[in-house]
């Protein structure tokens, strides 16, 4: 009897990460504030819930210097581009964008950061209460 236990709490377990995987690929809740990273883009939050007065994008430069800059968006409409900055090699870009407003539980909020011009990854998360 104990081995099936074992096991069914194994089954469990694996059942468990496979639906947080599922939440992992639909994108983190942002609920508070916080950092979420994708590859070489990151997308940070000071606001709590569907709020969003400020969100900083930070694209991280490895190997060269390059003229970086990022696109902030959501998917009910708002956008944003930000400066482009020549950044030495090493070095992360870090830029803000302001919103300042409230937008509806389940809207994606998406960063995608350009090197050059060509893209070094894009970071969305959903926003909740």
């Amino acid at each position: 009897m104990r081995p099936n236990t074992i096991i069914s709490a194994f089954g469990a377990t694996a059942a468990t990460a496979a639906a947080v995987g599922l939440v992992f690929v639909a994108g983190p809740p942002a609920a508070a504030d916080g950092k979420w990273c994708d590859h070489s883009v990151c997308i940070r939050t000071y606001d709590t819930g569907t709020y969003l007065g400020r969100v900083e994008v930070s694209v991280v430069n490895t190997d060269q210097q390059h003229k970086i800059s990022a696109r902030v968006w959501t998917t009910n409409g708002w956008s944003a581009r930000t400066k482009t900055q020549a950044v030495s090699a090493s070095r992360t870009y870090r830029a803000k964008a302001y919103p300042q407003r409230h937008f509806p539980e389940g809207t994606r909020l998406c960063a995608e950061g350009f090197q050059g011009g060509e893209s070094v990854g894009l970071t969305c998360i959903t926003l909740s209460k």
